[in-house]
This record gives structure tokens, sequence and C-alpha cells, in this order.
């Protein structure tokens, strides 16, 4: 079988590394049309037991990964100089680069051809391919190029968002809610390296115009949310990396595949960065796609399967996300509580904790919750 795979990022390259390990005579050609040794953003984060979830299939790639992972298990909210830790919410986080990097050396080693710095202008290009693999993120060309085919559905949340990165270590996944005299931002941070950190910040449209960010520069832009940052980064500097001001985009395609073009990772559908599944969205539409192709007979079967199997679990987790990004679009609000009862709102926010699970889950949090809870008319806690 012959596949041209577009797009080198997580999804594309994990794919292409695992159909040409488990068919050597496979010939496949993966098109980026960055440098190797380019990406844009930092650090990347992974829920729960990070890369667990392929140890079953591929304890070779985990081993590889797990090492260079940062990990912890607490959640830290700081809100008016006061923090509360949520524990038992594990969370591991690599670098975007130092992953691409330990991928691109996966690809390699099974004989997967690259052409980095190489644009593919039209899907037309690709003659002669059995399968077209569109893994090319959110201004996908496959998925462009045949939107009505796809069902693509396009929307944006109406926060604002630049992701930066700084050299201020953070010992968990944190978020930090400050109030100025022109709004509330939010910055969300963690660590993905010994030495380095994702910061995130994030703001609703008012207090965006209220800074004039429109007709600001990067380095303008940068200034200010160091000042507004100023106690959380203790002296350090936020990293830019093409750091502009962007709004959160909601991709969804009733149809994954169409022909023998086939979807996977943010080219197919988004998540909300605040749950974060994105990278290991992909690489799980990677396996799927996989087994897919393995378990039918011809293409189209196998692109029909892999759309029925995997649709219905990845909506109801961007299900989850939309819920979770409605949350942070009314944060500015949800700041007017106090403590205890924002940190709370916050864990539940995606609706699939209840208090059972909490107190299953974080059970030093939950008691101090309901501590903080007032006694209810009948002498119990609420």
């Amino acid at each position: 079988m012959r596949i041209a795979v577009i797009g080198g990022g997580p999804g594309g390259l994990y794919f292409a590394y695992l159909w040409k390990r488990r068919h050597p005579e496979a010939s496949i050609d993966l098109f980026e049309q960055n440098a190797a040794g380019a990406t844009w953003g930092f650090g990347v984060v992974f829920s729960e037991q990070a890369l667990e979830f392929l140890r079953t299939d591929d304890a070779d790639t985990v081993d590889a990964i797990a090492p260079r992972m940062e990990s912890w298990k607490n959640i830290t909210l700081n809100l008016r100089g006061e923090s509360v830790e949520i524990d038992g919410v594990g969370f591991s986080s690599i670098g975007r680069l130092e992953l691409l990097r330990l991928l691109q050396e996966r690809a390699a080693s099974v004989g997967v051809t690259p052409h980095y710095e190489t644009s593919v202008g039209s899907v037309d290009q690709l003659t002669g391919y059995d399968l077209i693999v569109g893994a090319d993120g959110l201004n996908s060309l496959v998925r462009r190029s045949f939107e009505g085919d796809f069902g693509t559905s396009l929307s944006y949340s109406a926060n604002k968002f630049a992701w930066y990165g700084t050299t201020r270590r953070f010992e968990t996944l944190s978020q930090t809610f400050v109030e100025t005299d022109r709004g509330a931002f939010n910055a969300h941070h963690y660590r993905y390296s010994p030495d380095m950190s994702t910061f995130l910040v994030e703001c609703d449209l008012p207090t965006w115009q209220a800074c004039g960010f429109a007709d600001k520069t990067i380095e303008q832009s940068q200034a200010i949310c160091e000042q507004v940052f100023a106690a959380t980064l203790d002296g350090h500097r936020l990293i830019s990396n093409k750091s502009l001001w962007r709004n959160f985009p909601w991709i969804w395609n009733e149809r994954w595949w169409f022909g023998n073009r086939v979807l996977i990772g943010d080219a197919l559908h988004s998540a909300h960065f605040s749950i974060g599944s994105g990278t290991r969205l992909a690489i799980e539409d990677a396996i799927a796609l996989t087994k897919a192709l393995e378990a039918e007979r011809d293409i189209p079967s196998a692109l029909a399967r892999y759309q029925a199997e995997r649709k219905p679990i990845v909506k109801k987790l961007v299900t989850a996300a939309r819920t979770s990004a409605d949350w942070y679009e009314k944060f500015p609000e949800h700041m007017k509580l106090g403590l205890m009862d924002f940190a709370y709102g916050y864990i539940t926010r995606s609706g699939r904790i209840d208090d059972a699970r909490l107190r299953a889950m974080s059970p030093a949090f939950m008691a101090r919750y309901e501590a903080s809870r007032p006694l209810a008319a009948g002498g119990g806690r609420r």
C-alpha cells in the first residue's frame, strides 16, 4: 500500500510510524511544510497516565518518551493571593519540539520517508497513493479542499489567548486568576522540562479591547502580560514563539473520510486546551485508523469502520471540552466566588466529575471544601 501523510505533527508522525512498523512492505511518504526542528508553542500536557494508554500495543514508544516527561499529582488554583491544591488530578507534560523529535526518530527507524520543508499546494498533486491521511492540523489543506464532503463546521470561542513560555518552574499544573483595572486575566501554566514552563494567557474580549491589544505588537502584548502576572512570574520573563492573540477554533467534521482521504487529529476535531487532550486524541486517532485498516479488506470499508468506532468516543470528549470552555468564557464572573466555591466549580466544570467521584479522587480537597460549606438548615452540610 502507498500512503501519503500530510502533516508532521504528533498524529501524522505516529500513524506513519505505527503503520510502517506493522507493515514494513508499505510505502509511506510524510509531507511537512516546516523544517524538522520547527514548531510553535511550548509544552504539551497529557492528563492522567500520560502515554500509558499506548503501553499494551507500543511499550517501546512509551519507554522512549516517558523519561523525558514532567509529572505531578495535583492542580493548584491561585485567586486573590490565595491558593488551593486539588489532589489526585495527575498530569504529565513534555516540550512539543522534544516530542516531535522523539516521534521523528521512531518514524525514521522503520523507514518512513519524510519530506520536510515541502508544501503540498493541492491534494490533486498526490496521485498514485492508495490512501491520503490529513494530519495537517487546524488549517488542514485536506479538510479545506473537501469541506462540503467532510461536513465541516467551524466556529470560535469568544475569549482571546496567547501562548508563551517562561523559565519560571511551576511544581504543578496551575491556574492563576488576576483582576486588573482593565479586566480579568487567567494564566494556564505548568513545567514541561526541568527549567521551562508553558504560560498561556487568556482573557475575555472586553478585557482584550480595554488593553488595546489589537493595536499592540507581540512585544508590547508580552510586556503587558508580564506586568499583569509579575507576582506569578517572580522575576522571570515571558518567551514568545509566534505568540499572537488567537480565538480558539472549534472544528468538527460529520464525515471523517471522503474517497481515499481521511482526517485525524486537529484536522478532524479540536478539543479546548483547558482539558489537555489534543495531542492524545491525535495519537489515539492514529491507532484507531491503523486498527480499522487492518480489520477490513478494502479502504472504504476500513475508513467507514474507523469513523463508526472512533467518532462516538471523540464526540463525548469534545462535548466535555465545550462545557469546560463555557466555564472559561465566564471566568470573570466565577472569580467573584469564595476560593473554595470557585475551586469546586472549576474542577466540576466539564460535568464529568460528581461529588462521589471527587471524594474518591481528591479526598483532601473535598474534605476542605465540605468543611468550608455553611451548615444547612437540617444541621448537615450542603
